[in-house]
């Protein structure tokens, strides 16, 4: 079997992928292949309104499953709303758009043995070949240095509403244990919530027991009584502190995308932003110009290494740097910024002036720990 496009993954990048190349090449032919039973997983995705375009979010707009006009941090020393609109799209939604629009260009189901530059060989040895082959299917290099985001989050559904107006990207009144520990709020309708027990920490594994304990007593410390545990959600971000971008490209011949590309926030490891990018930059140029495609990407993806070069050295501080206990201050300095700083942060778009915006004033950990760490 031949065809124009293939893409192997149907995560986030690779199904946003396959649905804007649909939409705007009706005539090529193209196939995403998904191991899955479905798409994206069993995952949340969020993101910020000044993290993608106006042009970006209006086709994207169908998978937004909630959005708010602000959001909200909380700090033992301070809390503080801050205007940026916030939003979220689910693995369900996802799912439920894109699946019927792909239509018979979607595989679900079906496992993938090997990509190269031509094409893949699927688990039962079938060949399937494409002049332009694109690999979504995660995962990153395992020699790079990292830290990590470990969650487990429950979608709960109460007895009665909740009375929140908007999300909570961070309570960090919680207790601390083991390093930066938060909740994660997002309140999807009246009376059901997102509720995730965050940690930077510097290993991937988290106890699930008791995670779910602390769900349990954070929603009870607020007085919210559950009804029902409708879905859980867990993940490991990894967080990094060096690597090159050859790192990511020896992870496939093919054209990689998503996380493999390392496209992601490589702070917070929120990925959408760089996935809806992507989507736009391969399906609004030529894709029968396969080198032209190749050429985009490449300068796309060293643009956004580059420009994530400083995030990579404010990982450094927080996981070397910062001992456990002191990852908490970081963030709440962090937050006492100016809105556009933190907005640009998020978009990883920060400029010059802003960089040294977040490193003057008074440090959070010891000045000779962190000049230690300027390296990776």
């Amino acid at each position: 079997m031949s065809v124009d496009v293939l893409i192997v993954g149907g995560g986030l990048a690779g199904s946003l992928a396959a649905w804007r190349i649909a939409a705007l090449h009706p005539s090529v032919s193209l196939l995403l292949l998904e191991s899955g039973d479905t798409l994206g997983g069993n995952h949340t995705w969020s993101f910020h309104d000044t993290d993608i375009t106006p042009a970006q979010r209006a086709w994207l707009q169908p998978l937004v499953t909630a959005q708010w006009p602000r959001h909200e941090v909380r700090f033992p020393a301070y809390a503080r709303v801050l205007d940026g609109g916030y939003a979220t799209v689910t693995s369900e939604r996802l799912h439920a758009v894109i699946a019927p629009a792909l239509g018979a260009r979607l595989r679900l189901a079906t496992p993938v043995q090997a990509v190269d530059r031509d094409g893949a060989t699927l688990g039962d040895g079938t060949q399937i070949t494409a002049r332009l082959v694109l690999d979504a299917r995660g995962g990153g290099p395992e020699h790079v240095p990292v830290g990590w985001q470990s969650f487990l989050g429950q979608e709960v559904r109460l007895q009665a509403p909740h009375g929140l107006q908007w999300p909570i990207l961070m309570d960090a009144t919680v207790e601390q244990r083991g390093g930066y520990r938060f909740i994660y709020v997002l309140p999807f309708t009246a009376d059901t919530l997102l509720i995730e027990d965050t940690y930077y920490i510097d290993g991937p594994a988290i106890d699930a027991h008791e995670c779910r304990a602390a769900i349990a007593g954070y929603a009870r410390d607020r007085g919210w009584s559950i009804a029902e545990v409708v879905r859980e959600e867990a993940g490991a971000l990894p967080i990094p502190l060096g690597g090159t971008l050859d790192d990511f490209r020896a992870l496939s011949p093919a054209l990689a995308i998503g996380v493999r590309a390392g496209l992601f926030q490589p702070t917070t490891g929120y990925s959408l932003p760089e996935a809806v990018a992507t989507a736009s930059l391969i399906a609004e140029g030529h894709l029968n110009e396969v080198p032209g495609v190749y050429a985009r990407m490449h300068a796309y993806v060293t643009a956004r290494w580059q420009a994530g070069a400083f995030n990579r050295l404010l990982n450094r501080w927080l996981f070397r740097a910062a001992r456990p206990t002191e990852r908490r201050i970081i963030f709440e300095q962090f937050y006492r910024r100016a809105e556009p700083t933190i907005a640009r942060f998020y978009a990883g778009r920060l400029t010059w002036p802003d960089r040294l915006r977040l490193l003057t004033g008074r440090p959070p950990v010891p000045v000779t720990r962190a000049l230690a760490h300027l390296r990776s």
